[in-house]
């Protein structure tokens, strides 16, 4: 698993253009501007948002989730925050459900089963329904050498 809690988004871009072996002048086509300019978001830290749309569609993959991810991990919402009421009024769309990536589930099943964090911890600070954990847990705890 990739550490979401460090994301240095030129890395990760990099590595999926290895992996899809995709040419350097396609890229630099679909951009349109030249390989230095590539080579200069590859050693990125971070992209801006128009940038990281193109490079998601060019390569088929969403990295905003990597951030989305880093979000629910790291900075779990909070039921009060500063003393707002929960249903806050915006015309930004509002999403119901948090995205649990297979990384994320096997990040929280190995803080369960390494006792990092209880499961009542797990619950209060990622704010993962309580069923849905003990969904989790049943379907993919890792089994012990013992069988049980």
């Amino acid at each position: 698993m990739h550490n979401l809690k460090e994301i240095h988004i030129g890395s990760l871009i990099k590595k999926r253009v290895t992996e899809y072996n995709i040419n350097i002048s396609r890229i630099c086509n679909f951009f349109n501007c030249d390989e230095l300019l590539i080579d200069e978001m590859y050693k990125s830290n971070s992209l801006d948002s128009a940038h990281l749309l193109k490079w998601s569609k060019l390569l088929e993959y969403d990295f905003f989730r990597i951030y989305s991810q880093h979000l629910i991990l790291y900075s779990p919402q909070s039921s009060t925050r500063s003393g707002h009421s929960k249903v806050e009024k915006t015309s930004l769309p509002q999403f119901r459900k948090n995205i649990y990536t297979k990384e994320i589930i096997d990040f929280i099943i190995e803080l369960i089963e390494t006792k990092k964090k209880t499961k009542t911890q797990v619950i209060k600070e990622y704010k993962i329904p309580k069923t849905t954990l003990y969904k989790w847990i049943a379907k993919y705890k890792t089994i012990s050498n013992d069988g049980k």
